[in-house]
């Protein structure tokens, strides 16, 4: 397989993963048009994660059983919709609503990532999964600048009008570009979801892998979901546009997941995880100390995004090496649960932030951050595949044989 492919994958899963994150430097714009509280225009980033972690759950499992190129006609159809009430919204109900179904509805990028890694075959694996993982991990944060930028001199309705149209572009390129792979799940909708508690049931290293991401995302969305508030709060009162700025900075960071792909195709992806996360604990010391001054947040963005995205890269490459039958399943569980993670982050610190302000923030993310080393020391957690402790098969259902 030519090797550009996973470069229009990654431009594809980085435009439609940024549908939920063009909110977080809107916040303050969101408050002053629907006359409410920063708390409660918070609501909007909140319903994005949740709509997300739900559209994980129901969706991404259809990649192993209908033709992908199908699903992502029907999801990015979905998420047009989606975008132009968001650019409508009368009222911030409206607009949680709409949000939460963009959030939904974005979910290719997630079908994407197992789809690539089933194209590129064991060797290259890791490799496959950091390309598309770079695209998704620089739209995650570009947006956050384009959405900021845009913003600044069209307003925060033109963001949604631009991403509707993105959408329509991503749709005609992916039907034109993607090969067609057969599902490999023949069973129905039901027998699918069900197949999902066995597979966490039977496998430690989903387990472990979702539980790590969990924390982390939790801490990475309790910074983000405030950070327009606490730039904002600052004496120079930063607008919408500086906060998207720090989403250039967090490429730097973000980079790093090329790199590391092609590492956990030769390494043990467990130690990279595990210095990757002591990053990202360290990221935020640095932000509770130096967080008031820009200087100190660019340095803590760097290390913050630099420690994620390493984890995250290498979690996925351990994830998606568990079942070949059930790639988009063990993608499912992973990623809903991660994105939880990212939603229940997102509601604490935006709490807390009505609170303590910035302190309340970095505690809610160093406790989270912190709490992402248990699971990579706790035995139970540790155990090696079932999958991978026995020598067995799989039907094209993706069910055990013996």
């Amino acid at each position: 397989m030519k090797q550009s492919i996973y470069w229009v994958m990654a431009l594809a899963a980085g435009l439609v993963v940024a549908n939920n994150y063009y909110n977080q430097p809107l916040l303050v714009d969101f408050a002053h048009t629907f006359r409410v509280t920063e708390g409660q225009a918070g609501a909007i980033s909140i319903a994005a994660q949740a709509g997300y972690a739900l559209g994980l759950l129901f969706f991404i499992p259809l990649g192993d059983k209908v033709e992908l190129r199908k699903l992502f006609t029907v999801t990015l159809a979905a998420a047009v919709v989606a975008l132009v009430a968001m650019a409508a919204a009368p009222t911030l109900p409206w607009a949680v609503a709409a949000s939460f179904a963009a959030g939904m509805a974005s979910v290719a990028p997630q079908l994407l990532t197992p789809f690539a890694a089933q194209i590129a075959g064991p060797q290259g694996r890791g490799k496959a999964v950091g390309i598309v993982m770079l695209g998704l991990l620089c739209g995650i944060l570009v947006s956050r600048t384009v959405s900021g930028a845009i913003a600044a001199y069209f307003g925060w309705r033109a963001v949604y009008a631009f991403a509707a149209v993105a959408m329509v572009a991503v749709a005609a390129i992916l039907a034109r570009v993607l090969p067609r792979v057969e599902p490999t799940f023949s069973d129905s909708y039901r027998v699918l979801m069900h197949s999902l508690f066995a597979l966490l049931r039977e496998e430690p290293v989903v387990r472990q892998t979702a539980s790590i991401a969990a924390l982390q995302f939790a801490a990475f969305s309790a910074f983000w979901t405030t950070l327009a508030f606490h730039l904002h709060a600052l004496n120079a009162h930063y607008g919408s546009e500086t906060a998207g700025l720090f989403g250039l900075v967090g490429v730097a960071g973000a980079s790093a997941s090329y790199a590391v792909g092609k590492l956990a195709d030769t390494r043990d992806p467990r130690r990279v995880i595990f210095a990757a996360s002591i990053v990202f604990i360290a990221s935020y010391v640095l932000l509770t100390w130096k967080g008031a001054s820009i200087g100190g947040l660019i340095v803590g963005v760097i290390l913050l995004d630099l420690g994620l995205q390493s984890s995250h890269v290498s979690n996925m490459a351990r994830n998606l090496a568990v079942r070949s039958t059930a790639m988009s399943r063990a993608n499912t569980l992973y990623m809903t649960i991660r994105f939880a993670g990212g939603a229940i982050g997102a509601a604490l610190a935006n709490y807390a932030w009505s609170l303590w302000h910035w302190t309340g923030v970095c505690g809610v993310g160093l406790v989270f951050a912190s709490a992402a080393m248990l699971p990579q020391i706790i035995p139970v957690f540790g155990q090696r595949s079932l999958t991978a402790e026995r020598e067995k098969s799989a039907d094209p259902m993706g069910r055990e044989t013996r």
